[in-house]
């Protein structure tokens, strides 16, 4: 079988990454927004790398062999992302800051009490970067998964049956 899905992971990854540093720069990555445009390019890049999947093998696949060429592709961008995330946050401290500034502002909209306020920063500020890592595990698998099954779904599937003959 013909495997596309590293290409694919680290093309995909790489639009992600660029992108994020693009936003970086342009103080745009405490965004809403910017966040989706991320999430959106990795589920039409894992459909995509689905559907090709399929054409290279010409169709002569299965449900499962396609899922998995998806997912494996979302593993690829899951650590690519990760550990570009943390390299971010270690050469620019200033994105946890703005990070925390963000959610105080936000839970002050909502009125949530001054001291649930600082107790939610405190923690949050202690535990940053697992919650960065984690967080960013379980949201680029769980959508990865979706994708895959997507992708696994409305990809061309004509797989040939082998005749043992007797």
């Amino acid at each position: 079988m013909n495997k596309n899905y590293v290409q694919y992971g680290m093309i995909i990854s790489l639009i992600i990454v660029v992108l994020s540093v693009l936003f970086y720069i342009l103080n745009l990555n405490q965004e809403k927004w910017t966040q989706w445009i991320g999430l959106a390019i990795m589920f039409v890049g894992i459909i995509i790398t689905c559907l090709n999947y399929s054409k290279i093998n010409e169709g002569n696949v299965t449900f499962g062999n396609v899922f998995m060429s998806g997912f494996k592709a979302t593993l690829i961008i899951t650590v690519v992302t990760i550990i570009f995330s943390v390299i971010m946050l270690l050469i620019f401290p200033d994105i946890q800051e703005k990070a925390l500034e963000v959610s105080r502002i936000e839970m002050e909209k909502k009125g949530v009490p001054q001291e649930q306020i600082e107790q939610g920063i405190n923690f949050t500020q202690k535990f940053f970067m697992v919650f960065v890592v984690v967080g960013g595990i379980v949201f680029n698998l769980f959508f990865g998964a979706i994708a895959s099954l997507i992708g696994a779904a409305v990809a061309q599937k004509k797989p040939q049956s082998q005749h043992s003959q007797v």
